[in-house]
């Protein structure tokens, strides 16, 4: 399948499809949870609603509808495959204690198939067994369904807190008549795409792992956008996407083409726009793990690469299509100045590392030796040693 509709157009369709059914719009959300919060970046869309989820009345009233800007760390082994990202936009519906799952679950479906174009014989969900209402609801609809367990249809955004039986909605994005189901093909058959999850919120789980039932029951809904945009705009990857189209083109007139370039180096422009530098403890060093893979990969073939060749359009694409309030020549400038810390940084830990490995593997007592003398962590002494500054 494939249509027009860009990613904008698709997030718009998304928010009017709720708006015109009672849904506020909540505004633009960085990265960066509320403060208090624990965790360093918002990492799914329900995370900034989570008080609301559990009873606290939300200013704009019970039925809510946005994008979110998220980043997973958990993810960056994945990235490059054809769905992963570090980060992405989330697209999200919120009941508050107001209408059921099986409402939900009958907007969810008209959405796509009238608003999105989706054959109804495209789509497969799945199911938790202790959920009969969702299964009853897809049933009536028609939608092909499985009913699984909680390692594969339970969700929580962490060990305590809100959480509940989800449905998940795939698509299928083969040629033909689909073969097989989600749940049995994901290994052999990446034909069959996860787009959309619809988590009824019904419970808190509590410290010692026991569930308790929320005063308040919600849903909550979850649809990746460049993942979205991959399955409507008919492509195999989210790097083909036109968000990504800024930089796969220019990458690839510079450089080998790489996705993990794609995704890190647009992935450091949301980060830095949403104001976090550089540094070695928190936020900023999850910023600079990313610009040190960047660079490693870049110097692995050739040292002589650098980040002053990057033009400043696809860095201002990205800054544009998140309303990000910072100038993209600054965003270049972070880049470029991260670049010349960390050839610093391997220019004086490659000798320090080679004459430890002339006496063997590294020891612990070597480890700590660079970390508390040369500010070499013990994640970076791979890179130190594979990557080559530039000259």
């Amino acid at each position: 399948m494939r249509t027009t509709l860009s990613t904008s157009q698709i997030t718009g369709t998304f928010l009017d499809f709720y708006r015109d059914r009672g849904h506020e719009i909540l505004g633009d959300s960085t990265l960066i949870p509320p403060q208090g919060d624990p965790v360093l970046f918002t990492s799914a869309g329900m995370h900034p609603l989570t008080p609301y989820l559990e009873g606290r009345p939300h200013p704009l009233g019970r039925r809510l509808t946005g994008v979110q800007r998220c980043l997973r760390t958990t993810d960056l082994d994945e990235v490059g495959d054809d769905t992963h990202l570090t980060v992405f936009q989330m697209l999200g519906s919120w009941s508050l204690g107001d209408y059921p799952g099986d409402q939900s679950l009958r907007w969810g479906y008209e959405l796509l198939r009238d608003g999105f174009g989706v054959p109804p014989s495209r789509l497969h969900v799945t199911v938790h067994d202790g959920d009969p209402g969702s299964l009853e609801t897809w049933q009536r609809l028609g939608v092909p369904v499985e009913i699984l367990g909680d390692d594969d249809n339970w969700w929580s955004n962490g060990p305590t807190g809100p959480c509940g039986p989800d449905s998940e909605i795939f698509i299928w994005t083969g040629d033909g008549v689909p073969s097989g189901t989600p749940s049995t093909t994901p290994s052999t058959d990446d034909r069959w795409v996860e787009v959309w999850n619809h988590v009824m919120m019904r419970y808190r789980r509590h410290p010692d792992g026991t569930l308790t039932s929320l005063e308040q029951p919600s849903v909550d809904t979850g649809m990746g956008l460049e993942r979205m945009a991959m399955v409507l705009q008919g492509h195999s990857s989210v790097f083909d996407t036109d968000v990504f189209e800024p930089w796969t083109r220019t990458v690839s007139s510079l450089w080998t083409p790489s996705r993990l370039l794609y995704d890190h180096l647009r992935s450091s422009v949301v980060v830095i726009g949403d104001g976090v530098h550089p540094s070695n403890t928190g936020r900023g060093y999850v910023l600079r793990r990313l610009i040190r893979r960047i660079l490693t990969t870049l110097w692995r073939d050739d040292p002589s690469r650098t980040l002053l060749d990057l033009p400043t359009d696809p860095i201002a694409s990205t800054v544009d299509h998140y309303g990000l309030p910072i100038d993209p020549l600054y965003v270049h400038d972070v880049l470029v100045y991260e670049e010349r810390r960390f050839g610093a940084l391997l220019r004086r830990g490659r000798p320090l590392i080679e004459r430890l490995l002339l006496r063997g593997p590294l020891t612990d007592d070597d480890y700590h030796y660079l970390h508390d003398t040369h500010g070499i962590p013990r994640d970076l002494v791979e890179e130190v040693v594979t990557a080559q500054p530039r000259q």
